[in-house]
C-alpha cells in the first residue's frame, strides 16, 4: 500500500477527525435553499407525497457527477474548472459566462428570501424595508467572507447544518403529530402530465444544487486540501455526508409541505417570498403560535447559509476562470475579493431593480440549470473517466444518469417548443 504524501494523513486515518468535514458540508449548505425551502415544500403542499420519487431520482442520478468534483481534485490536484480548460477553451468560456450570470441572479434571489424571512422574525415594533433587510443580509455575508475567507466559512457552516438538521427534524415530528385536517371536498391533484413538467423540472434543477456546483465544490476541496491536508478517502466521507444530508432534508421539507398545507383548502402561493410567509403562517395555525420563530429560524438558516456559500462559491469559481483565461499560476486574494464582491453587489442591484421578477427569475434559473445538467454531467464524467478506471457500478450509474437528465431535458424542451402537446 502506498504512503500518502499528506503529512497529517496517518493520524487522521487512525481516528475520526471532525476537521475532515468541509466542502461536502458547504455544498449541502448551498443546496438547502430555494430547492428545499420553496420547491420541496411547495411540492408537498400541492401534490402530497407524489413527487418524493422525483426528488429521490434527481439526487440519485446526479450523485456521480457531483462526486466527480471531489474525485478529480484528489486525482489530479486541480479543479474541475481547470479540467474544462484542458478539454477546450470553449468549455471554460461557457462555464465562465454561465457562472458570471448565475452569481448575481442566484445570490440575489436567495438573499432576498433570507431578507423576507428576517422580516418575519423581527418584532412588530421594528419595521424595515425589504431592501434594507437585503442590505443587512448581504453586508453581513460580505464581511463574513472577506474577514474569514475559507477557514471561517468552513467552521461556521458545520454548525449551521447541524442546527438546521435538528430544527427541521423536530419541526417535521411536531407537524406529523398534528397534521392539517383535509377539507371534505379536497381532490388530490396529479403532477403526472405535461402541464406540470415545468414545475417538476424546476424542482429537479436545483436538487440538490445546479450541476455547475460540482466545479465550485472542487474549488472548496482544493482549499480544504491546502489547509487540512485531507486524503481522498476523507474527502469522500465528507462529500457523502454532505450530499446525503441534503438529499434526506429535501424529503423532510417535502414532509413539512404535506403535513402543514396539503389538503388544507387554501390556495398555495407560488412566489418565493409570499410562499415562505404563507408557510410560516399556516404552520403556526396548525401547531401553535409558539412555533413561529422555530419555523422562521429554519427558513432563515436555509437561506442565509445558501447566501454566504453562493457568494463564496461563485467568487472562487469566477476567480479560477479568470486565472486560467489570464494564464496565471494561481488565484490571488484580490481576484477572490473582486468576484465575491461582484456577487454581493450584483445581487443587491438585482434585488433593487428587479424585485417583482425574482420569482420568475428563480424558476428560470432552476429550469436552465436542469437543461444544462446533461452537458456538465457528461463533461465531469469524461474528465474523471480519463484519469481513473471507474467501477462497473459507478460507470453504469453515470450512463443511466446522463440518459435520465438528457431525457427529461429533451422532453421539457419538446413541450416548450410545442413539438408535443399538453
Amino acid at each position: 500500500m502506498s504512503t500518502s504524501t499528506h503529512p497529517q494523513s496517518a493520524d487522521s486515518q487512525q481516528k475520526f477527525n471532525w476537521r475532515i468535514f468541509g466542502p461536502g458540508i458547504l455544498m449541502a449548505s448551498a443546496a438547502i435553499g430555494g430547492s428545499h425551502l420553496v420547491s420541496s415544500t411547495q411540492a408537498g403542499a400541492i401534490y402530497g407525497w407524489q413527487l418524493a420519487i422525483m426528488i429521490i431520482l434527481a439526487n440519485f442520478f446526479k450523485y456521480p457527477f457531483f462526486r466527480f468534483g471531489t474525485d478529480y481534485v484528489y486525482d489530479t490536484g486541480e479543479s474541475l474548472i481547470a479540467g474544462y480548460f484542458k478539454k477546450s477553451k470553449v468549455y471554460l468560456w461557457v462555464y465562465f459566462i454561465l457562472s458570471v450570470l448565475s452569481a448575481v441572479i442566484s445570490t440575489g434571489a436567495v438573499a432576498l428570501l433570507a431578507a423576507v424571512i428576517l422580516g418575519f422574525m423581527l418584532p412588530a415594533s421594528i419595521e424595515l424595508s425589504t431592501i434594507t433587510l437585503s442590505v443587512i443580509v448581504m453586508g453581513v455575508s460580505w464581511v463574513f467572507l472577506i474577514a474569514g475567507h475559507y477557514k471561517l466559512l468552513d467552521g461556521v457552516t458545520k454548525w449551521i447544518i447541524i442546527s438546521l438538521t435538528i430544527a427541521t427534524i423536530a419541526a417535521v415530528i411536531m407537524a406529523a403529530g398534528k397534521p392539517t385536517v383535509m377539507t371534505p371536498d379536497f381532490v388530490a391533484a396529479s403532477p403526472w402530465n405535461l402541464a406540470t413538467l415545468g414545475f417538476i423540472v424546476a424542482l429537479m434543477g436545483w436538487m440538490p444544487a445546479p450541476l455547475e456546483f460540482a466545479a465550485i465544490t472542487s474549488m472548496w476541496t482544493s482549499a480544504k486540501i491546502k489547509t487540512d491536508h485531507t486524503t481522498h478517502r476523507q474527502g469522500l466521507i465528507d462529500f457523502n455526508v454532505g450530499y446525503g444530508t441534503s438529499a434526506i432534508l429535501a424529503l423532510f421539507f417535502l414532509a413539512l409541505g404535506v403535513f402543514v398545507q396539503y389538503g388544507s383548502g387554501q390556495e398555495i402561493q407560488t412566489a418565493g417570498g409570499a410562499y415562505v410567509g404563507q408557510l410560516i403562517s399556516m404552520y403556526t395555525a396548525t401547531i401553535g403560535e409558539w412555533s413561529r420563530l422555530l419555523v422562521a429560524f429554519i427558513a432563515f438558516m436555509c437561506m442565509f447559509g445558501t447566501t454566504i456559500t453562493c457568494a463564496d462559491g461563485y467568487g472562487r469559481a469566477n476567480s479560477e476562470c479568470w486565472r486560467l483565461i489570464k494564464g496565471q499560476s494561481e488565484i490571488n486574494n484580490k481576484q477572490v475579493f473582486f468576484w465575491t464582491t461582484y456577487a454581493i453587489v450584483g445581487g443587491l442591484i438585482i434585488i433593487t431593480f428587479f424585485t417583482g421578477q425574482l420569482g420568475a427569475m428563480l424558476k428560470f434559473a432552476m429550469i436552465s440549470a436542469f437543461v444544462s445538467a446533461p452537458i456538465f454531467g457528461w463533461l465531469n464524467y469524461s474528465l474523471v473517466n480519463g484519469h481513473q478506471k471507474l467501477s462497473p457500478a459507478m460507470n453504469a450509474l453515470s450512463i443511466a444518469g446522463l440518459i435520465f437528465l438528457a431525457g427529461f431535458a429533451l422532453l421539457f424542451l419538446a413541450s416548450l417548443t410545442g413539438m408535443i402537446g399538453a
